[in-house]
């Protein structure tokens, strides 16, 4: 079912095509703070949760630095959830999988992903506490009606994506995501 959205080579690939036109448009832009030419200064990352193999260009997140006054600016990505380790999809899949379970039968579900249940209690506790009261959620739930249910998130916000193929819906839900994924390309500095 959904899970096999993460042993997809093309899912994957399209992700990292969207993040390159990002860091692309982001580039030439320029710095925000004082206009000045922008250097690539990529992240290195170990991502983890895919099923299939990725290739080198997902072990780095685009990153610039400014010729300047050497401020960093990262653009929005659809692959990485801010800073965590394991890829976007992933935290968002094992959470939606995982909605309404006691924390023990998650863990028995999501043991393929070979996730430990602390770190699938902290993505849950983020979803339920800290996402909903990020001023990026307060600001875009209002886009939804009926009202998206918080307690049931992000099975409820997921289910909002729906087209005809999985991949689609995954790939849309990633980018209404991407603006939590950066805090220098954030205004309101939520990024994480």
């Amino acid at each position: 079912m959904c899970q096999s959205i993460l042993q997809s080579t093309a899912f994957f690939s399209f992700l990292l095509c969207i993040d390159q036109d990002v860091a692309r448009e982001t580039g030439t832009a320029g710095c925000r703070c004082c206009g000045g030419r922008l250097h690539q200064a990529c992240y290195p990352r170990k991502p983890r949760g895919a099923r299939c193999p990725l290739g080198p260009a997902y072990r780095q997140r685009f990153s610039f630095c400014c010729a300047t006054c050497r401020r960093r600016t990262t653009p929005y990505s659809v692959r990485f959830l801010g800073r965590r380790v394991y890829l976007g999809v992933v935290v968002t899949l094992a959470c939606t999988l995982t909605t309404g379970l006691s924390l023990r039968r998650a863990g028995v579900l999501t043991a393929g992903l070979h996730l430990p249940l602390r770190t699938l209690q902290r993505w849950r506790r983020w979803w339920l506490v800290d996402f909903v009261q990020t001023l990026f959620w307060r600001g875009q739930q209002a886009l939804f009606m009926p009202p998206v249910e918080a307690c049931r998130l992000p099975e409820s916000l997921r289910s909002r994506f729906q087209t005809a193929d999985e991949s689609g819906a995954w790939r849309d839900l990633l980018r209404f995501l991407a603006p939590l994924t950066s805090r220098t390309a954030n205004r309101s500095g939520e990024g994480r």
